[in-house]
């Protein structure tokens, strides 16, 4: 039986044009059906306009959706009704196997965690990017949700990316690295120090701390931290993607043309490394089940990648072997 992956057809800067185009490749190529939350009639019109075929995704009905600008906590009040929380509780209801959405992402964090709710024993859900460094990609959690953590939850959030980067990524065994000042275990806050002690004993494979210049280098899998500081250094190295982007751009201008015939395979082999269109979204991990926050701006590929994200999650039963790992620790904290 195939799987169904539920899609919120308003959420995004490109909806639902885009979101639609993502979704028919997704049912062509992946073998996925798809269930489109919003309104029935738009999203028939605009894929009837651009030749859209609707073959193998079925329509749940909202004219509501989430204005990006109201309060997270509105999305289980007054946007209950929207396209998000319609595809949030068809999850919860198990009329789907994931979810992916690309409206507000402190909405959808609401959403997971209220609707969805979290797998026993963890305490916040966390968003998680898979970013590119050198030696391969690493997943960053958390990336701005939980802005005051306590130490253990920096354990779980090392659990949920050890589990993420073997299942999904393929990666045997991931490296885990603390996010901090200084590669001495004495180094950083409270939170750091007493993290560090935790993710000594924790079974994961955990090489120490990792200063932010280290993180491009890749020798990590799995990068923890709080929200406030994983947002500021997801956005610096967003910010200088797209700033090393622009200058290969002017560096092979004028009369650096002729060099980039000769190197073009490989910048648009980096090119594509730096492009979040490639990996589709963030996972939410700590939620029951998979749910995906593609980027606001995401095109058909984005979203095609986000379909394909949440199908490799659900192979990968990331949720399940993450509830495994806690009941474990837990039980270990008992004895």
């Amino acid at each position: 039986m195939a799987l169904k992956i539920i899609v919120d057809a308003f959420g995004g800067d490109n909806a639902p044009l885009e979101v639609i185009k993502g979704c028919e490749r997704a049912v062509r190529e992946l073998g996925v059906s798809i269930i489109l939350t919003g309104s029935e009639p738009k999203i028939k019109k605009c894929a009837g306009e651009n030749g859209l075929s609707l073959s193998g995704i079925e329509i749940v009905h909202t004219d509501d959706v989430f204005d990006i600008h109201e309060e997270p906590k509105e999305i289980i009040k007054s946007g209950k009704n929207s396209s998000m929380a319609m595809g949030l509780s068809l999850l919860a209801e198990g009329r789907g196997d994931a979810f992916v959405s690309a409206g507000s992402t402190g909405a959808l964090v609401m959403g997971a965690t209220f609707i969805v709710k979290r797998i026993k024993g963890i305490k916040r859900i966390a968003p998680s990017p898979v970013l590119p460094g050198d030696n391969g990609s690493f997943i960053l959690l958390d990336a701005g949700a939980n802005t005051e953590c306590r130490p253990e939850m920096l354990v779980q959030f090392a659990i949920m990316g050890s589990a993420y980067m073997e299942k999904v990524m393929g990666v045997k065994d991931p490296k885990v690295g603390l996010l901090n000042i200084g590669s001495e275990e004495t180094k950083g806050r409270e939170l750091e120090i007493e993290a560090y002690k935790l993710l000594e004993k924790s079974g994961l494979n955990f090489t120490g701390n990792v200063e932010a210049r280290d993180m491009p280098r890749g020798d990590v899998q799995v990068v923890v931290t709080d929200g406030f500081t994983g947002n500021i250094a997801l956005k610096l190295y967003e910010g200088m993607g797209s700033f090393f982007a622009k200058k290969v751009k002017w560096i092979f201008s004028g009369a650096g043309k002729l060099g980039a015939l000769f190197s073009m395979g490989k910048i648009k082999q980096f090119r594509k490394q730096m492009d979040y269109k490639e990996v589709g979204g963030s996972a939410l991990l700590g939620v029951r089940k998979p749910v995906i926050k593609a980027h606001g701006s995401s095109d058909g590929t984005a979203f095609f990648n986000a379909v394909r994200q949440a199908k490799r999650c659900i192979e990968g039963d990331v949720a399940g072997v993450t509830e495994s790992y806690v009941a474990r620790m837990s039980a270990a904290d008992k004895e």
